[in-house]
């Protein structure tokens, strides 16, 4: 195994070779009649040949053997891992669930794949305009196994530390960083234990950054903070079989190969996984009065066909000052054509400090009314408003969408992590109406 290095930036054109190979990426062309060291040259291409160049997404591999070699592919069992919006009747209602269950390793194995459960989702990977939500829940590494998923697909650990072998390298991923992996990219997972962590896939769009407009040339998530792995191969024939599982339509279906598919000695491009720490991000607040919208707070945004409108954002709530007057600090009570689904990574979510908890989700679908609880409003509005921190050891995330979001019969019924009484957290709100109430004179 290679050190653990790793190239910064995003969006940009990069290049990396094995140490072990010196030489093995070719100078002055992509394609060579013979690449050194006798390897094979394929493109991976992540956007449309004519795409204009700013968008244009493509990236070229070195490898031992190409990746047409296999057999071919069969359906296999799905699991809860779905596409089927249509499994029950909408639920319109505030929906939160308790941490979801890890399995014990001493009960069952479970790896990456087997692991992955659908929680709600819209629009479908065929006409590649959609997204689906996921959640891990593993004990076990993937041996001798790899996944492509032809989804973007951006996760977030919650539990336990997740190194993914991939074909560009490996990256190890701890809770409270990210990582994306691209559309049609193989990988691995290895776990150290019982493993928790959230899967935003989106069918049609690639992550990118917000634009900042306004706030100028700095702030949010910083592009040399983007990470992306050094190459690393593996020559490794595999007699017993190496199975490539492939996510196609919603379905999977798996391929055998002899060889390992982490043949890569070299590649560059710009069309590469990449990982980034949420405590880089460089928070944007309101420093006078009132309420910034949570946009402020976007680390990355698939864009839709509409200007402004996201197939998905991902955004976090991290530690932070709030200094505004005459405000009430907390997020308001609000209504959304968005789907907005949380998770919490670690700590005490703001709004609601008790049952939101880590490893656990809140979906509030579109147009259905959300906010903090009646503890939360209580407290926040008789505060002594000064300087303070929030969310101190704490990180939640929202999954934002223009979808009106499905949730599976897995995550509405089997998974029986759904907490019914949710939406008892709003029964205690009482009113405060006063009607001989007069603004007192200066």
């Amino acid at each position: 195994m290679s050190e653990l290095k790793y190239l910064s930036g995003f969006g940009n054109e990069f290049s990396s070779e094995d140490p072990r190979c010196p030489g093995s990426l070719p100078e002055g062309q992509n394609n060579p009649q013979v690449c050194p060291y006798g390897l094979y040259a394929e493109q991976l291409s992540g956007s449309a040949f004519t795409c204009p160049r700013p968008t244009n997404k493509r990236s070229w591999l070195y490898r031992i053997l190409p990746s047409v070699r296999h057999k071919p592919y069969t359906a296999m069992h799905c699991g809860n891992l779905t596409e089927n919006w249509d499994e029950v009747e909408p639920d319109p209602n505030q929906l939160r669930w308790m941490p979801f269950t890890i399995p014990k390793s001493s009960e069952k194995k479970v790896d990456f794949v087997t692991g992955l459960h659908t929680l709600c989702g819209a629009g479908d990977t065929k006409s590649r305009n959609g997204i689906g939500i996921h959640m891990f829940t593993c004990n076990t590494s993937m041996v001798d196994r790899c996944v492509v998923l032809p989804p973007f697909s951006l996760s977030v650990p919650q539990q336990g530390e997740i190194l993914i072998t991939t074909e560009f390298g490996k990256m190890m991923v701890e809770p409270n960083e990210i990582c994306v992996i691209q559309q049609g990219m193989r990988f691995s997972v290895n776990v150290f234990g019982e493993t928790r962590g959230y899967v935003l896939e989106v069918y049609g769009a690639h992550f990118e950054l917000p634009d900042l407009g306004p706030i100028g040339a700095n702030g949010l998530a910083n592009p040399r903070d983007f990470l992306t792995p050094v190459a690393w191969y593996e020559d490794r024939e595999v007699a017993t079989g190496y199975t490539v599982i492939n996510k196609y339509q919603g379905k999977l279906f798996s391929s055998q190969q002899v060889f390992s598919p982490f043949n890569v000695v070299a590649w560059h491009g710009n069309y590469t996984p990449y990982k980034y720490n949420l405590d880089n991000f460089m928070v944007i607040n309101c420093v006078a009065f009132d309420h910034a919208d949570p946009s402020i707070f976007t680390v990355l945004t698939a864009k839709s066909s509409r200007p402004g409108v996201a197939m998905a954002d991902f955004v976090i709530f991290p530690p932070r000052w709030g200094v505004a007057d005459h405000t009430f600090r907390p997020p308001y009570y609000h209504r959304n054509c968005m789907s907005e689904f949380m998770g919490l990574i670690k700590g005490h979510y703001e709004a609601k400090e008790e049952g939101f908890q880590p490893g656990g989700g809140t979906l509030h679908s579109t147009m259905t009314p959300h906010g903090p609880d009646r503890d939360c409003f209580e407290k926040s509005s008789t505060a002594l408003l000064k300087p303070e921190r929030v969310a101190d050891g704490t990180m939640a995330f929202m999954f934002e969408s223009s979808f009106s979001m499905a949730v599976t019969k897995w995550g509405l019924e089997t998974c029986q992590r759904l907490d019914k009484s949710y939406y008892q957290c709003w029964e205690p709100l009482r009113k405060h109406f006063d009607p001989n109430w007069r603004p007192s004179k200066q």
